[in-house]
């Protein structure tokens, strides 16, 4: 259904949400604000009883819903805060709920959906994806007659979310521009088309992850389109595709898209700690990351500008992942490889070298009789000058530096197994893996791979999401190729290639 943009300024004005929603603070980001050299308000969506601003268009979908249709119930598929919002909803409604989660679901968020719904709500597990848990609920509706009820793309979630940008109009009516986290777009939707109708002059800039940028796919298409494939760090923001509607409305009332990268998002989910002692998700700490971003690159000073922190249910294991990264994110710290002659008094020359700067980290292992590669890591004061100044040193004084700074294979795996070379040549070729969080995965990629053709190497990493991360290699004979091949596509796990990868080649390849 499409409505006009004053039906939906209407839908939001009238939005029952305040039944179960608070009117969230609008709190000043002192310290970030002096960093950036402007005024940068937080929108604490966070305070919400589910810790996020879901609730807010899930209930309001559950209030427009016809008396048969409650009696009926309804049904969503969601791994994370859609779920919860929709479950807490509907127990203050007394209206029965089925909740559909992915099997790979973590424990904490499956126990916080049947504790936010009580009983009203039923939560079922099924398949390994939430194209499969979709699939599932859509049917069950069919079945049942349960309104399904969907995360984003539906008028009513979409006005329900809206709420928060009036709120924000009345918190600070002065905000030069507003900085909204996308991932199916509802929230940006909802507070776009409110806000352009009442004072258009407000600069709405929609942020993305690198790693799941919908929107700017779907603007560059003229449309919707599927992206081949979504990180799962932001998990909040991790939608393969936008929806009609929510693009519908984005593309014509949001000025800008900006994207930001992992460590970026560590960086902010920091800023918001220093400021508030609030720990954000990564997708509700976007809004943060990017306006540190975009300020910078535009020279922007002496504005007020706001930011929501949409979400804070974060699995407590991924702040190890997120003060890993943090540090790279602000240029405070720096990651780099180094080839060092392997003889008597080059690693304390190669320390002179870095003039008193803090190491952070060090990895060495013996390489061979020439020559030796180590993963450093020093503290900056002065950014990514100060590094450059730093290599240039470095260079000039005959030891081959590389930045890795910016490399997600060395940041993610290869820092953790510097010094594994095979002894001998290998036919060896490195996959990264995302394998699903589920009992019986890794039985799966051994079944499937790992009797029939030799592991070289095997890293596994997770950080608290749904799927852990895994570095693979293989010795594949160049007449097994196809047969292999063939085998990696029957397994059915997210994959890519990274054998020409500089981490890969630098410190574990064998040629």
């Amino acid at each position: 259904m499409t409505l006009s943009s004053h039906d939906y300024l209407k839908k939001i004005l009238l939005a029952p949400v305040y039944d179960v929603a608070v009117t969230s603070d609008l709190v000043t980001m002192a310290s970030l604000s002096h960093q950036v050299g402007n005024t940068v308000f937080l929108k604490r969506e966070d305070q919400q009883p589910v810790k996020s601003f879901k609730l807010r268009g899930a209930y309001n979908r559950i209030c427009t819903l016809s008396q048969a249709q409650q009696q009926a119930g309804v049904i969503a598929a969601s791994a994370g805060n859609h779920a919860q919002g929709l479950a807490y909803g509907a127990n203050v409604k007394g209206i029965k709920a089925t909740i559909v989660m992915p099997e790979t679901t973590p424990d904490i968020k499956v126990d916080a959906v049947r504790r936010f719904g009580g009983q009203q709500v039923t939560v079922i597990q099924h398949g390994t994806s939430f194209d499969q848990a979709s699939a599932h609920a859509r049917a069950l509706a069919d079945e049942y007659g349960y309104t399904f009820v969907p995360p984003f793309d539906e008028p009513d979630v979409i006005a329900g979310q809206g709420t928060v940008a009036r709120e924000l109009l009345e918190q600070n009516p002065n905000l030069d521009m507003i900085f909204v986290a996308v991932g199916g777009g509802g929230l940006a939707a909802g507070i776009s088309v409110y806000l352009k109708q009442l004072k258009p002059q407000i600069k709405i800039i929609a942020v993305e992850s690198e790693e799941s940028a919908c929107f700017t796919a779907a603007r560059k298409a003229g449309k919707p389109v599927p992206l081949p494939s979504v990180g799962i760090f932001a998990d909040g923001v991790a939608v393969k595709t936008m929806g009609q509607e929510t693009f519908r409305l984005c593309n014509e009332y949001v000025d800008e898209i900006i994207t930001v990268s992992n460590d970026e998002i560590c960086g902010a989910i920091k800023d918001i700690f220093d400021d508030t002692r609030v720990i954000a998700e990564p997708a509700g700490a976007l809004s943060v990351a990017a306006i540190r971003k975009y300020v910078k690159a535009h020279g922007i000073t002496g504005k007020n500008i706001g930011g929501i922190l949409c979400g804070a249910n974060i699995n407590f294991h991924t702040l190890r992942y997120v003060s890993e990264r943090c540090e790279l994110a602000e240029q405070k710290e720096a990651v780099f490889a180094v080839k060092l002659d392997e003889r008597p008094g080059a690693f304390k020359q190669f320390c002179e070298a870095l003039g008193g700067k803090n190491i952070t980290e060090f990895n060495y292992r013996y390489g061979n009789e020439t020559e030796a590669h180590i993963f450093v890591g020093v503290k900056l004061k002065g950014g990514q000058p100060e590094f450059s100044s730093l290599q240039s040193n470095l260079t000039e004084k005959g030891f081959a530096c590389f930045d890795m700074s910016a490399n997600e294979l060395a940041k993610l795996h290869v820092r953790h197994m510097v010094g594994g070379r095979p002894p001998t040549i290998l036919n060896e070729t490195v996959f990264a893996f995302e394998f699903p969080e589920y009992p019986g995965a890794l039985m799966n990629f051994l079944n499937t791979l790992g009797d029939k053709w030799n592991i070289t190497l095997f890293h596994y990493r997770n950080h608290g999401a749904a799927k852990g991360l895994v570095l693979a290699g293989f010795d594949i004979p160049p007449q097994s190729r196809e047969a292999f091949d063939a085998h990696l596509q029957a397994l059915n796990y997210s994959f890519n290639d990274v054998t020409e990868d500089p981490a890969y080649q630098f410190f574990l390849s064998g040629s």
